[in-house]
């Protein structure tokens, strides 16, 4: 008889892909979900050969990528770009699109056709939309499709706007008691998951065990069924920006700054390109 050091988990058994149903039978094993944002081939095929669970092709490419401050400027097109880049280099993780500021809101029409053009140009595997009962006419007829769905409440980005600021959101019983609903909502409708952004960790606890579908937190403590961190952030990449939320696994900044410091210093001095480096 096996024993249970015998058994693998959910996410490390041969499979060749990641798919909506092996996230929902890793929350029911208890296994936790990894999730990282990606936008371009390179990277994407490390975090993939790492055994990442999810990439999220994530609008905050409009903050890494191309230096906006927000996300609300990255459009369809550009989020179709990032996603076929990435999707050129998954064999196994499952992977998640951000639809874009104005690309779904308000019209569930302009919602299906967004989410049928980035699944159909891209390849990709799913959609992430932010926002909870506001937006459920443009879930159902997503979900209508044939286009599996994942949920986004708590801090919204692209609301940002309206809010003013990046602060911890639900921390007012009658804030949280809206993200509750708008949870249970979320499940309801079809979605298969939802990140829930910048909440108190006991309130991320309460929505995690309210739900059959997985949660993923990013500073949402660790009851959620999942975390997700942008990858640039967890690599040290960007300097400055230091939320509470954030671990950094790497300083590439300081590292790739200082390789190229080497690399004009050996180029001025002529130390590069040496014997061995010409033909």
């Amino acid at each position: 008889m096996a024993s249970k050091s015998d058994d693998m988990s959910t996410a490390k058994k041969e499979v060749k892909r990641i798919t909506v149903h092996t996230l929902h039978g890793m929350k029911a094993q208890g296994e936790k979900i990894s999730m990282l944002t990606a936008y371009d081939f390179s990277m994407a095929k490390i975090f993939d050969a790492a055994g990442i669970d999810v990439l999220l092709v994530g609008d905050s490419a409009s903050n890494v990528m191309a230096g906006h401050e927000t996300t609300l400027p990255i459009t369809l097109d550009q989020m179709i770009y990032h996603a076929q880049s990435v999707i050129r280099a998954v064999k196994r993780a499952l992977v998640v699109v951000d639809l874009p500021f104005g690309s779904y809101q308000g019209n569930s029409t302009k919602a299906l056709n967004s989410a049928v053009k980035i699944m159909k140009e891209s390849g990709a595997h799913a959609v992430k939309l932010e926002g909870g009962s506001e937006i459920q006419e443009s879930i159902i007829r997503i979900l209508s499709a044939g286009v599996p769905v994942m949920g986004h409440l708590g801090l919204t980005p692209q609301s940002i706007y309206k809010f003013g600021t990046y602060t911890v959101r639900a921390k007012e019983e009658e804030e949280a008691k809206k993200l509750k609903e708008d949870a249970l909502l979320l499940e309801e409708l079809g979605c298969f998951g939802i990140v829930l952004e910048k909440i108190p960790a006991k309130l991320a606890a309460e929505v995690s065990e309210s739900l059959k579908i997985p949660t993923i937190g990013i500073g949402a403590g660790n009851k959620a069924d999942g975390q997700v961190l942008v990858s640039h952030d967890l690599l040290g990449i960007t300097k400055d920006f230091h939320p509470r939320f954030l671990r950094r696994y790497m300083e590439l900044f300081d590292e790739i700054k200082g390789a190229v410091e080497h690399y004009i210093k050996d180029v001025k001095s002529m130390d590069f390109p040496g014997p061995k480096e010409q033909y």
